[in-house]
């Protein structure tokens, strides 16, 4: 009879990341989770300290997969910074909100967080403009994640279902802009609101290249 596979800190939070991006952290418990592993959800407190010590530990996972290349210029570097970013709070959405929240964060989140400040530094970043450079970017990364997650469509073809089901009641006729960027844009083929995403950030960017070369 083959051995089985032990249970480990790591094994724990790897079930515990798939329940949550299948059903949000309410369907996170321990007994669904113990469940998941084929064991009494007592066994898990050998190897987590319970729920809060569990959400700690994904979110550090999540920052770790938030990639901050280490070579290049610093705007290039917090482009792919903030798309993969953006990226990893698709997939996990129930992160977002959390992602600064923890009080003991894990390695990977203050790894993360200290490399995003030595970029920025090492570009030419005064202390003070770091720490408003991250500020800024972080609040439109999460604000932009919190935003798609409460649109009532997931695809373009979706979008323009929406767009459509609006547009007939009226409202073109009392609300002509609407009606415009609704058929002139969003029902266009190829629509993604994703890609708002990339034009946002450039913005922020090139306003924190011109603030810091003014010094």
């Amino acid at each position: 009879m083959p051995a089985r596979n032990p249970l480990t800190r790591e094994r724990v939070l790897g079930a515990a990341l798939e329940l949550a991006d299948r059903e949000g952290l309410a369907g996170l418990t321990m007994r669904r989770l113990g469940k998941a592993l084929g064991v009494e959800a007592m066994s898990l407190y050998n190897h987590v300290g319970g729920k809060e010590d569990i959400i700690d530990g994904l979110v550090d996972i999540v920052f770790s997969e938030i990639e901050v290349p280490a070579d290049g210029g610093w705007k290039p570097a917090m482009r792919r910074r903030g798309l993969a970013a953006r990226a990893a709070l698709s997939r996990h959405r129930w992160a977002v909100g959390l992602m600064e929240s923890r009080r003991r964060p894990g390695p990977h989140t203050l790894g993360h967080h200290d490399s995003v400040l030595r970029r920025l530094r090492e570009g030419g970043f005064s202390v003070a403009m770091a720490a408003h450079a991250y500020s800024v970017l972080d609040s439109y990364v999460y604000g932009f994640a919190q935003q798609q997650i409460g649109l009532p469509f997931d695809t373009g073809e979706q979008a323009a279902q929406v767009a459509d089901e609006i547009l007939g009641r009226t409202v073109a006729e009392h609300y002509p802009y609407l009606a415009e960027i609704a058929t002139d844009y969003v029902m266009k083929p190829g629509y993604s609101y994703s890609d708002e995403f990339g034009f946002g950030l450039d913005l922020i960017l090139d306003g924190l290249e011109r603030a810091v070369a003014a010094g």
